[in-house]
Formats: C-alpha cells, structure tokens, sequence
C-alpha cells in the first residue's frame, strides 16, 4: 500500500494514513506535541504522511508493531534516547556553503571592517550560528573572516554553532564535506583554507586548521536554556524559525534582541521576516539590526 493520507481522516483507532504500521489521528496528535513541546516545531495534519515515512524506519528498527506502542515508548521514562531519535529523524537539514550569499557579502562588506579592526586591537569578536545543521554555515562564516583576516584565528574571533540534533553536530566536528557539497566555496577560499580528505575512499574536503579553531560546536535546544552570558555581533537563525508558530517566533525574536550587541546583526531565512519591529529595524534583505537604544 501507498503511504498516502486518506481522502478523509478516520476517528479513533482508524488509519490516517495507510501502510505496514497503524497511524492514527491520535499517534499523530501525540508526536506533533511532543515535537512542538520539546523543539518549539509545528506540525501540521497535512505532514502526517511524511511523519509516517521517517519514523516507520525507526519502528522496524525497534521491532514495534504499531505507532501507539512507539507513541507509549517515546512518552516514558524508558524512552528518551528514541525521543532524541524521533526529534532528529522529523527535523529537516537543508543545508549548503553559502546557502543566500547577499548575507556573506553583507556580513563582508557591512560587518566585519568594523569587527576585523576590533579583533586587531584584541577586542573580542562572536558570531553565533543558530540551528547550523551539518556545519556548512559556521564554515561559510569562517571562509568570510578568513578572507577578510587571513589571521582571524590568532585573535578574539569565535563562531558558536549550535544545533538541537547530535547526529548533526557530530557531522560539524568532523568537518569533512564531498565533493559536491563544497562547490559553491570559491576556488581561491576552497585551496587556502580547506584540505583534501579522503571519506570512506572517495575524494573530499575537510576544514583546515583555522576554519576549525574560529567554529565550536555545541548542542542546544533554542527552545530550552540559553547558557551564553556574552553578545554577538552577528546571529545568523535562517530557516529555522519557519517551522515555529507564531507566538514561538515572537518570543525567539525577544530572546535574540538582548543578545545582540548594538550594531549588531540578525539574518532570517529568505521566506523569514522578524514581526518585533519594536526592537528590529530592517538593514537590507532578510537582514535586521537593533532599534537606536535598544539593549
């Protein structure tokens, strides 16, 4: 059978979506709730079928025969490795180098002169990516500074990238990326700062030394405790919010505003647009800076 929603969805104990595993509009209400309560991520009756697909793979896995006894897995005390699991295998991460260039090239051209000078009089310099999946964002943040400071990393300059999903994280640690995947860094950036790596035997790229000493990775749930106590001077939170409700956009933008320093930036996604204009004013496309005298 095709894994496809019903034309109509059934009451209770009936199939929402057909397949080897009964799905029900009750399993369904059950893991969109605890994805929005412990990622802040709202999922809507029309992704059911993509809900079905990603974690059927994890009931064959666990030898389940049903989504109400992965639903009772995931719900106790026993089963919070596998609600780890389920977060990462629901979280999307498209990602690339230099994924909405006009940002890098803001972030060359309106930022970093200011910041570069700062770094070089041994003041301290912090990005933050927010959500940065498999790493290709905080790397493409270190290729900018590099370019524009060759010795950026024997100074004050640091990138913290964080992401809810470990699997991902680890990805960023071990910095190495195809062929593929590194096409769009320019030629001169690729052969300065990355280095040929062979992964499971094919030709790749690896993050050179300085890339990785400006990048920390750290794992972070930006639904839960911050622990950052310093500003930044630029936060890049792009396609992430997206998948967030309103009033849990509202209040990552109030959380953000205090954590930027006074020229700072904020960069959204391209189909983003941050709604506390109170705090925000726009600096270009899909780039926002604090309001005059707010801190």
């Amino acid at each position: 059978m095709t894994n496809a929603v019903r034309s109509a969805t059934g009451g209770r104990g009936q199939p929402l979506v057909e397949g080897e595993f009964l799905f029900t509009t009750e399993d369904f209400s059950s893991i969109a709730r605890m994805l929005y309560d412990d990622a802040g991520i709202a999922l809507s009756e029309s992704k059911a079928s993509l809900v079905y697909s990603r974690l059927a793979k994890r009931l064959r896995a666990l030898g389940l025969e049903s989504f109400r006894a992965y639903c009772s897995l995931v719900a106790g005390s026993e089963g919070v490795s596998e609600r780890q699991n389920m977060l990462a295998a629901l979280t999307t991460n498209v990602t690339r180098y230099f994924r909405e260039p006009h940002h890098f090239e803001h972030l060359k051209t309106k930022v970093l002169p200011d910041l570069v000078s700062r770094a070089k009089a041994r003041g301290r310099v912090r990005i933050w990516s927010a959500g940065c999946s498999t790493g290709q964002e905080p790397y493409s943040i270190a290729l900018t500074i590099l370019e524009a400071m060759p010795d950026a990393a024997q100074y004050d300059v640091r990138i913290l990238a964080t992401d809810i999903d470990p699997n991902v994280i680890a990805t960023g640690r071990a910095a190495v990326y195809s062929e593929e995947a590194v096409q769009p860094v320019p030629n001169a950036l690729r052969d300065r700062w990355m280095v040929r790596v062979k992964d499971a035997g094919r030709d790749a790229w690896g993050a050179g030394a300085e890339m990785r000493t400006l990048v920390s990775f750290r794992e972070l749930n930006l639904m839960g405790h911050w622990p950052m106590k310093g500003r930044f001077d630029a936060i890049f939170c792009r396609n992430v919010v997206i998948y967030f409700d309103e009033p849990t956009q509202a209040r990552m933008w109030a959380r953000f505003a205090p954590l930027l320093n006074p020229a700072g930036r904020l960069y959204v996604g391209h189909s983003e647009r941050v709604t506390d204009m109170a705090k925000f004013a726009t600096d270009g496309l899909t780039t926002y800076r604090l309001k005059d005298g707010i801190l």
